[in-house]
């Protein structure tokens, strides 16, 4: 059972949370405006199966998504406990969501998402920093029963008298008309990257790319549970040229956790980022937006573990072993969309983390880069179909890399084996032969009929797990997707 906190700093933040979200509530006779839109969005142009405009003031929509993925054998001189295996696999996920929400007030929304996700992945989803598929939940211990994945309330505080169409509409901000000038507030229960690192042409592995290091910034250790929820507190600031957000988000009680850790004096995350719209032209539009968050958990030390294993060089080092509440972690990210004349976007993502401590909640990734391109399927006569393009490097510390080599495991990477299995290699045939991650992705997504779309996709990794002695990896897959 979660245990809420008693401490007086969790319950002064409480209480003025509570506070901010009673303003936002009570402020009605601002939130009218004299100035209504003359346009409103026009039916059937949404490609689903049901038309999201004629429920207002609730939103009732659903997602079926389902990737097929194999990859044949590959070199793997030596495989370990958390390597990605070198024999050819092949794995079924699905991600089945229901979006619900209800509009009680036209600037207060409630949104509550019912999920539930199967499939483990290739060899459960170890082995490879950027994973092949992003609907796969890493922990397949959790099984496939339903969960709640948002509870939150959504309010939006009007600064201008002038309304517009809500061009980025959908299960999490279903209003039709927003002011121009605004707050937002989120409380409860959601995921980080909802509102963080969000990019148009590469943030949905629904409809884009499948590859958790192309879809997110892989260096940004955002606060989740196993499944990619937390909760929390997010503010807002949007206009027509710059917008900023920030959010206090909840960590995991241990790396990969299922459970969350409502205790504030001990761990939570922080979150900041300014998104700048530097070209506002006509189908040439182009958004900036920069990055900075910083964890606060019960984190274990790579140096330490390497220390306390020269010190006794009997078992592997454990990074879990060296944790400590209240350890930090920070890092930095950017990320860029441009839109090249309505038929086709490039885009470009970094990050870098300190790298001195574990990974907590998302993939062992220290720094990223990351370019690609999307192209719609104007040129052939398929306005809603789509084609992706991504290169994706990634890499990690010097110290993390030394804490692998030494045949420690995270809870996704490792190559070597415990000292305790038969299969364990000599210490002196080498367990990383550091080299960074590289992943190119291709995808093409075909709409098939109004909410029916089919996709085929094919990604190519070097060094899975930094390690140039297993790889190349080839991975196919084939996406199934419904949208109601």
């Amino acid at each position: 059972m979660l245990r809420r906190p008693v401490a007086t700093r969790a319950r002064a933040l409480s209480s003025t949370l509570a506070a901010a979200l009673m303003l936002a509530l009570a402020s009605p006779a601002f939130a009218k405006s004299s100035e209504q839109p003359e346009n409103a969005l026009p039916l059937g142009t949404e490609e689903t199966f049901i038309d999201h405009t004629r429920f207002a003031p609730f939103w009732f929509g659903a997602e079926v998504n389902t990737i097929f993925q194999a990859h044949p054998g590959f070199r793997a001189p030596y495989t370990g406990d958390h390597s990605l295996s070198d024999g050819p696999e092949a794995d079924v996920s699905g991600l089945f969501t229901v979006y619900l929400a209800y509009q009680p007030h036209r600037t207060t929304e409630i949104i509550l998402d019912g999920e539930m996700a199967v499939g483990t992945g290739f060899s459960q989803a170890l082995g490879v920093a950027g994973f092949p598929n992003l609907d796969v939940v890493r922990n397949p211990t959790l099984g496939s029963e339903p969960y709640v994945a948002r509870f939150e309330i959504h309010q939006m505080i009007p600064l201008s008298r002038d309304w517009e169409v809500n061009d980025e509409r959908g299960p999490i901000t279903s209003f039709k008309v927003v002011p121009r000038h605004r707050l937002e507030l989120r409380l409860g229960k959601m995921s980080t990257v909802d509102i963080f690192d969000v990019n148009p042409a590469g943030s949905d592995s629904h409809m884009q790319f499948m590859n958790w290091t192309v879809d997110n910034n892989g260096a940004y250790d955002f606060a989740a549970d196993t499944r990619g929820y937390t909760y929390g507190l997010i503010v807002e600031y949007q206009g027509p040229l710059i917008e900023a957000r920030f959010g206090e988000m909840l960590m995991p009680v241990v790396a990969n956790g299922i459970d969350i850790d409502f205790n504030l004096t001990r761990s939570h995350s922080e979150q900041l980022e300014i998104e700048f719209k530097y070209l506002r032209r006509a189908n040439w539009s182009g958004t900036l937006r920069s990055l900075y968050y910083q964890n606060f958990a019960n984190m274990g030390d790579y140096q330490a573990a390497i220390d306390a294993f020269h010190a006794n060089p009997v078992i592997n080092p454990d990074v879990t072993a060296t944790r400590k509440p209240g350890t930090t972690k920070f890092g930095f990210g950017f990320n860029l969309i441009q839109q090249l004349g309505g038929v086709a976007r490039a885009f470009a993502r970094g990050g870098w983390n300190d790298g001195r401590h574990e990974t907590f909640a998302y993939t062992e990734v220290d720094d990223t880069f990351e370019l690609g391109a999307d192209l719609i399927g104007m040129w052939w006569h398929r306005p809603f179909d789509k084609v992706g393009l991504a290169y994706v490097t990634n890499g990690i510390s010097a110290v993390h890399q030394e804490y692998l080599r030494l045949g420690g495991h995270g809870f996704i990477l490792g190559d070597a084996c415990a000292f305790t299995s038969p299969t364990c290699l000599p210490r002196a045939a080498g367990y990383l032969h550091y080299a960074r991650e590289e992943i190119v992705e291709a995808y093409y997504n075909a709409h098939i009929w109004r909410g029916a779309f089919a996709a085929a996709d094919v990604q190519f990794i070097a060094n899975p797990g930094y390690n140039a002695d297993r790889g190349p990896v080839w991975v196919f897959s084939l996406r199934g997707h419904l949208e109601f």
